[in-house]
């Protein structure tokens, strides 16, 4: 029986050293990220960056290079593949999911993924540093109302104990031992900026002109919608959702809720990283989760959904 499946987008976060190798393997793949990483890395060689922590975590070059080496990975797998059920991402991954679903080509992904992060960094002050901070622990709505008397915001919601959340550095060290007395455990992420709270509102307008431009087709494919995990099939959908998530709670616990009431079977994150494949497993444990990064070959990528 073929399974049905969703494919999932990485974020930031799980960026490493051989998260292209995969892809490079395919000769034409390798050809593609050639040309589509030269505007990315003027003046800088791949093997640099991803050598370089400080480089491959850095915001405006972290963001093109996910959607790049999701578009890498999706090109060399496609032709091998049955249609897919759906397609979601988690933050930056949901604009690789856009490329995916067939609506925007890997160019103009990257280059929406460069403007992204422009604009985004536009929004710091460097007298006050922004974070990005995982919490666990702690019922999601209590937290939140200690996060928002802190001036703290819900960036990313991830289970009913768990949630990424944002803010300026200085607030984070005034509630950290307010969210450790409740029992909350706090992990800090390594992102710049506070992507999904207020603190980027000045980023949605811009970005939203930005996605005008580009986006002239609907995708092939339904997508979810990571403010509200509804389904979405037409470009305008991508407009609204795509520049509004820069300031607004994603909703990434619905998300994999919805994959399961749209009967998946199977789930393949495209990467980098295993978060997300492991987040749905541990959620919904019927659903065969697995990431391209558990895997050494393409062929196995292939193999295992095949034996599904």
């Amino acid at each position: 029986m073929t399974p049905r499946l969703a494919l999932l987008c990485s974020g930031q976060g799980g960026q490493h050293a051989a998260m292209f190798e995969l892809a490079q393997r395919d000769v034409a793949s390798a050809q593609l990220l050639d040309q589509w990483l030269a505007p990315v890395l003027p003046g800088l060689s791949l093997q640099a960056v991803l050598s370089d922590q400080d480089l491959l975590f850095s915001n405006h070059l972290a963001q093109p290079l996910i959607v790049a080496a999701t578009a890498a990975v999706w090109s060399a797998l496609q032709a091998q593949f049955p249609t897919p059920e759906l397609v979601a991402g988690y933050s930056i991954g949901e604009l690789a999911a856009w490329h995916v679903a067939g609506a925007l080509s890997a160019p103009q992904a990257i280059a929406l993924a460069q403007a992204r992060a422009q604009l985004m960094d536009a929004c710091l002050q460097p007298q006050a540093p922004q974070v990005l901070f995982a919490v666990s622990g702690i019922a999601l709505r209590p937290l939140a109302s200690l996060l928002a008397s802190q001036r703290l915001h819900v960036a990313i919601q991830t289970d009913a104990d768990s949630c990424i959340a944002g803010g300026l550095q200085q607030d984070l060290l005034s509630a950290t031992a307010e969210i450790e007395r409740l029992g909350g455990k706090i992990t800090l992420l390594p992102v710049t900026v506070a992507s999904h709270t207020p603190l980027m509102a000045d980023a949605v307008a811009p970005f939203a002109d930005q996605l005008r431009q580009q986006l002239t087709q609907d995708p092939a494919l339904p997508l979810l919608s990571g403010l509200n995990a509804q389904l979405l099939t037409k470009k305008e959908q991508a407009i609204e959702t795509l520049s509004q998530q820069l300031a607004h709670t994603i909703h990434w616990s619905a998300c994999m809720d919805a994959c399961a009431e749209r009967g998946v079977t199977a789930a393949l994150e495209l990467g980098p990283g295993a978060a997300l494949s492991r987040m749905l497993a541990a959620r919904h444990p019927h659903i065969a989760c697995r990431s391209v990064s558990d895997f050494r070959s393409l062929r196995g990528v292939v193999s295992w959904l095949q034996r599904l």
